[in-house]
């Protein structure tokens, strides 16, 4: 191993090889995911009873893998009469709602299972019970008060549970019922008595890394093993034909994909059905064994995709430019240190990604509202509702503060749920201004002035020697490197021996460090317009392999640069 890589690991918490061998026999065991027995019990029965299974999943990519996930596993493990119901956006709203429920009465379902959802769903679980059906919620989301009346309920975050990865995905809650079904099955010999070959479930893991890393939830250990098992999947050639494709229409080499093709090429590309359409594309394209029929879906998938950005291009500039105004009339330090943005004309299904630009430009907490009514959605309950999506900073603990402004004032939020840096809520169009004043207030008592400064940590400087392709492809597959795992990157201070736009939008540079025997490429994309660089600079970067025609050279990847 390269010094260097040591030194990132070690930076990172890895104390021990076990720490990075991601072995599948190393993941933490499914016996100590809480309720897990009574939701297997209940699986059980429905399996052998021949009862209606129905799956509801939610509208990102995390809820479309595990709805995957769960129909696939399921099918495998000798479910016969299975389903999958997921959210229309528009008409139903988040997760197992009355809504939802209403509809899926007619297809007569015994037992329903939730995914990436549920853990919120009083109303739409006590809707399934008043109708005679059972429920299980399995989710990672972190509850409320009080817990709905499900008849089990798998979710690592639930307030004393032993499971000891507080970070699993939906699609990796789903992935351990699964394990754990397999082993009751066993147990109870139902396998032996149906003739059938009890199933290798490893063969899933390619959505479970998807949804892994496309929910930006932490890469702990057991969550590296999971993505690092699906890497290796897809790049031997063994993934479902709907990632298949989508990674085709990505132009990307599978044999050579990281978890970041999976955050940035595939996963918006399975979002963008929920965010604009309806993501029963997204889950349809998961599970479909016929290749062309997987390319029809993620040729539309990439088709709404481009429709997606186009939208996002928009607002992301309106959003800038109402915060340009309010910072000429009042002044950078008169910004809320928790900024709400709100236009009527602004599309709901993609405020969050709004939100995310606007935090990493601000380096502070930023939720963007919509109107939940779009000219497709009907109901005159949604006609003076706003929804919303927030994205938070280090140390600021969005969906705690979201129950903050809730306590403060009782009524103000119609929903609200999340994470520590993502979450969602509704509430009705006059109370914004009432709310964006009372998350600002919430934000003041708990983010010091110091951390709203933008701060980009590095793993240090390297030798002339260490820009070699051999310490970059190390890197490259050393990972898999996501969130709370984070891409190695570096700093160091370069003379810029030549510099050039392409693409009209991007930046190249030949560099060479202090003491560099030989320069090296560069390249920044989405570089400032107009922008000139010194002649040094100092820059943080990543090593990055640059492939052309069959040959691999080494260049440097910018994140950043300031003159020196």
């Amino acid at each position: 191993m390269h010094p260097v890589l040591r030194r990132v690991y070690a930076a990172r918490g890895v104390v021990s090889p076990r720490d990075i061998e991601h072995r599948l026999a190393s993941l933490l065991p499914p016996r100590d995911l809480g309720g897990i027995a009574r939701a297997c019990e209940l699986v059980e029965n429905a399996i052998r009873t021949g009862a209606r299974i129905i799956i509801v999943g939610d509208f990102d990519a995390d809820g479309a893998t595990a709805t995957a996930v769960a129909v696939r596993g399921l099918r495998l493990l000798g479910a016969q009469d299975l389903g999958y119901a997921v959210p229309n956006r528009f008409r139903h709203g988040y997760g197992l709602s009355p809504a939802i429920v209403e509809e899926l009465l007619q297809r007569q379902p015994k037992l329903l299972i939730t995914v990436d959802n549920g853990i919120a769903a009083h109303a739409g679980v006590a809707a399934a019970k008043a109708h005679g059906m059972q429920v299980i919620v399995t989710d990672h989301h972190l509850p409320g008060a009080t817990l709905p009346g499900a008849d089990a309920i798998v979710n690592p975050n639930v307030p004393g549970d032993a499971f000891s990865s507080k970070a699993l995905a939906g699609v990796g809650v789903m992935f351990y019922l699964l394990l754990a079904l397999r082993a009751r099955l066993r147990e109870k010999h139902w396998f032996d008595e149906q003739r059938i070959t009890e199933p290798d479930l490893s063969c899933l893991i390619d959505l479970v890394a998807l949804g892994t890393v496309a929910d930006l939830v932490p890469l702990d250990c057991n969550n590296r093993i999971l993505v690092d098992a699906g890497l290796k999947r897809i790049r031997s050639g063994r993934c479902c034909a709907g990632i298949t494709a989508l990674i085709a229409c990505g132009q990307r080499d599978p044999a050579r994909l990281v978890a970041s093709d999976l955050g940035f090429v595939v996963a918006p590309r399975i979002n963008a059905a929920g965010r604009l359409e309806d993501m029963g594309l997204g889950i349809e394209c998961l599970l479909a064994d016929d290749s062309g029929r997987a390319r029809e879906l993620a040729e539309t998938l990439s088709s709404i995709n481009a429709e997606r950005r186009q939208l996002q291009a928009d607002m992301v500039e309106q959003a800038q430019y109402a915060v340009h105004k309010w910072t000429l009339s009042r002044g950078r330090a008169a910004l809320p240190r928790g900024v709400v943005l709100f236009d009527p004309g602004w599309h709901h299904g993609v405020v969050g990604l709004v939100a995310s630009k606007l935090k990493e430009m601000l380096n502070r907490p930023v939720i963007a509202c919509a109107p939940a009514t779009m000219e497709r959605d009907d109901r005159t309950d949604a006609r003076n509702e706003v929804k919303a999506s927030g994205r938070s900073i280090a140390g600021f603990h969005l969906r705690d503060a979201l129950a903050d402004v809730d306590a403060r004032h009782p009524g103000l939020l119609l929903r609200f749920g999340g994470h520590a840096m993502a979450a969602g809520l509704s509430l009705r169009r006059d109370d914004v201004e009432t709310f964006a004043a009372a998350f600002d207030a919430v934000a003041q008592e708990r983010i010091a002035p110091a951390a709203l400064e933008a701060i980009l940590l590095t793993d240090g400087e390297l030798g002339t020697d260490d820009f070699s392709l051999g310490l970059a492809r190390q890197l490259r597959y050393a990972g898999p490197w996501g969130q709370g795992f984070a891409e190695p990157m570096f700093d160091g201070v370069f003379a810029v021996e030549s510099w050039r736009v392409v693409a009209e939008k991007h930046m190249r540079f030949r560099l060479r460090s202090d003491g560099g025997r030989e320069a090296v490429d560069a390249i920044m994309f989405n570089a400032s317009e107009g922008l000139s660089p010194p002649e040094r600079l100092r820059a943080v970067f990543s090593l990055d392999l640059d492939e052309w025609q069959g040959t691999e050279r080494l260049q440097l990847l910018l994140r950043h640069w300031q003159p020196v």
